[in-house]
């Protein structure tokens, strides 16, 4: 064993060792490997950051996002309300959740898939009674599923791509994953229907489910000539929006308030005050053509703004707040304290716990505790909140007041894919490309743009490269190859594979799943050359098992989302999880040996 090697696995035990610890965040581990690694003379020093170079980093970024974007056209909500009826029978709750998540992490990053569907399943799970810990694990394991389907899916598949062109000089295509990974995602997903049932039940984490279970909102919006609303009743309206949103109280004539009764049709002017958690009342809002009172009506800042950076600052955005105590509010309304015109800000909603009101909002004397969305520019509205004495709730960003749009997102997401499936362009190139058209178009501000990206982990795999190829032209992956294969010769084709498939899952909870892969992508190729094997089945292999960490909270970004608001303990996931890693070697290996040949 050379010096260089042995200095190599000195420093990727001592990244595991302080990955086990945790008390360091992984990105800051991968820095000090990388460090340690350019100190051990095994990284050049002027290689010490090619890793960013990657054009895996702009694909992942990019693709963070579209996904973004997709999350804020509504079109999960339209697809929640065409799957309602479903979602009434308790026993396909699960399985038809977990299959709208794999089916969306195909398109898009797993993690933003899982986000997307997160308050879907707080709010289905109150609905009927359940607690969210019997749908937020098999989510977060359905996520898993369906980025293994696509190039883009998850990060596991992008680098293994990576260690293929650095290998082979070509990396997998988009679809190249497809035929093993959607076998193995559908009979997952098929497992996933029914075993739910050995998650420890009645998990619940009150802060987090408080978080997405915030009392009705009231709102005023006012029913325009050209609103498919006009001329329905009252109860045929209520019907229409799934029974999740009450109309307590219509205006007409102008100033005169009503309590309507459900065969009261609607008129055109009609200004009403609806009662709706956020959700409900931004898609109903969306489906009537309906106009949210007060929204966008803010004056203009004396001085307009020139640079781009202002520009963006003089935005307006939504923001939930809570009235603190002390607050100037508590006892005085929007039109008592002229917010619009002394503060700046507008208030779209209002949610106050145990009370219904049929009073305009503008004249609701505000209460302790009340939550209060407002409007306002982005540039100031924190302050003005603060000086109001509210606390602003970062939790959840609402698109109440904002035009959504729904088709553009998905038609630049299928333009990218289909630029990178049929190698027009690279797919790093595609998807930038979509990114940027979302920025152009206006359907992501810069700021969350810049929100959606997950940062830590493009240190984490800009870090780990370097590392990964000093693993390989050290001799080191040869060594650990030739350890394997000592054991693996013994075993047939199959076995061998299966064992590459083991290892990567039982090391991706120790290392996270792009340490796995930079690790794991080398030794396997070293262990097929050896036993003469073709590079690709078990390059597939590494990538199967590293977006399957099924066993810990910790190897994956969408197991650690899930674990607080379920309520989950480390020990729980194995008892979902080691079931189902059974069924992803069993299902996997057949299917890896069928569409790409070992010999």
């Amino acid at each position: 064993m050379s010096r260089d090697q042995i200095v190599t696995l000195a420093v990727l035990a001592g990244m595991v060792a302080l990955f086990l610890w945790d008390r360091l965040r992984y990105d800051i581990v991968a820095l000090l490997a990388l460090l340690a690694a350019v100190f051990g003379g095994i990284v050049p020093a002027d290689r010490a950051f090619s890793g960013f170079a990657n054009p895996v980093l702009p694909l992942i970024a990019a693709a963070l996002v579209v996904s973004a974007a997709i999350a804020r056209s509504g079109a999960v909500e339209g697809l929640m309300r065409w799957l309602a009826p479903v979602l009434r029978a308790r026993t396909s709750q699960v399985g038809v959740l977990a299959g709208c998540v794999a089916g969306l992490s195909a398109c898009m990053k797993n993690i933003g898939a899982l986000a997307i569907f997160m308050p879907v399943a707080f709010q289905v799970a109150r609905r009927s009674d359940r607690s969210p810990s019997e749908f937020l694990m098999p989510l977060s394991f359905a996520s898993l599923l369906g980025g293994s389907i696509t190039l883009i899916g998850t990060s596991p598949n992008m680098l293994t791509a990576s260690v293929r062109e650095e290998l082979l000089g070509a990396p997998f295509r988009m679809f190249d994953f497809l035929p093993v990974g959607l076998g193995v995602a559908l009979c997952g997903l098929g497992f996933l229907t029914f075993g739910w049932r050995l998650i420890p039940r009645g998990r619940r984490s009150a802060s987090t489910e408080a978080a997405f279970n915030i009392e009705d909102y009231t709102s005023e919006v006012r029913i325009g000539e050209a609103s498919p609303f006009v001329g329905r009743t009252v109860a045929e309206v209520e019907d229409s929006a799934g029974g999740d949103v009450a109309i307590t109280a219509i205006v007409r004539e102008p100033y005169r308030r009503y309590v309507p009764r459900g065969n009261w049709a609607l008129l055109a002017e009609d200004l009403l005050v609806v009662e709706a958690d956020p959700q409900a009342l931004d898609q109903f809002i969306s489906d009537g053509n309906l106009e949210l009172v007060g929204s966008e009506e803010l004056p203009e800042p004396q001085e307009q703004p020139r640079d781009p950076h202002e520009i963006e600052a003089n935005r307006l955005g939504t923001v939930e707040a809570v009235v603190m105590a002390g607050s100037d509010l508590i006892g005085r309304s929007a039109a008592d304290l002229h917010l619009r015109e002394r503060y700046g800000v507008n208030v779209l909603a209002v949610s106050r716990w145990g009370r219904r009101t049929t009073a305009r909002l503008r004249r609701l004397a505000f209460h302790l505790g009340d939550v209060i969305v407002f409007q306002g520019r982005l540039d100031t509205i924190y302050e003005t909140l603060a000086a109001l004495g509210c606390l602003p709730l970062a939790e959840r960003q609402l698109q109440l007041g904002r035009r959504r749009r729904l088709a553009l997102p998905l038609v630049i997401l299928a333009l990218a894919m289909g630029a990178a499936a049929t190698q027009l362009v690279p797919a790093e190139i595609a998807f930038v490309a979509a990114a940027i058209a979302v920025a152009l178009l206006g359907l992501l501000s810069l700021k969350e743009i810049y929100a959606a990206i997950e940062w830590p982990i493009l240190i984490l795999i800009g870090s780990l490269i370097p590392i990964g190829e000093a693993v390989r032209h050290t001799g080191t992956t040869d060594l650990l190859a030739g350890l394997i294969s000592g054991f693996a010769t013994s075993l047939p084709a199959y076995g061998v594979l299966a064992l590459v498939l083991a290892i990567t899952m039982l090391v991706t909870p120790i290392l996270h799943h792009a340490a796995a892969v930079l690790v794991m992508g080398p030794i396997a190729a070293g262990l097929a050359r050896q036993l003469g094997y073709h590079i690709d089945p078990f390059l597939i292999a590494v990538a199967l098992g590293a977006g399957s960490d099924f066993l810990s909270p910790i190897g994956h970004q969408s197991n650690t989302l899930v674990m607080g608001p379920g309520g989950y303990h480390f020990g729980d996931y194995w008892r979902l999880g080691l079931p189902l890693s059974a069924i992803v070697v069993g299902v996997g290996v057949p299917l890896i040996m069928l569409f790409w040949p070992l010999g």
